[in-house]
């Protein structure tokens, strides 16, 4: 199994956008390729009841995996590893979960 830390060694060697302008291009291909996933849900909603057959769950994974490529090398660029963002999210989610507030609203909950 691939872990966060090889994933994201192995995928920078494949980035090919202009460095100069690094993480906005990250990010605004992050939002996309999340897009294109919200997508392919939508569609799924739309035309198969919300029923995911293989072909479906095929091409959101494939969408899924565009956008890790972008987060990790969004992450890449600003010097964080997608191990410690993962971490740091568990960690977030569980005190949530501890102080029962992993309902509502806000970031600083």
């Amino acid at each position: 199994m691939l872990g966060f830390y090889e994933y994201q060694q192995e995928s920078k060697n494949t980035a090919f956008y202009p460095k100069n302008t690094s993480i906005p291009y990250c990010a605004l291909g992050l939002c996309g390729e999340a897009g294109e996933v919200a997508e392919k849900v939508k569609k799924v909603m739309r035309d198969k009841s919300g029923n995911f057959g293989v072909s479906e769950t095929n091409e959101l994974v494939s969408e899924m995996g565009d956008v890790l490529w972008y987060l990790s090398q969004l992450a890449t660029e600003l010097g964080v590893s997608l191990g410690d963002i993962a971490l740091e999210n568990l960690c977030k989610l569980q005190s949530r979960q501890r102080r029962g507030k992993l309902g509502g609203s806000g970031d600083n909950r």
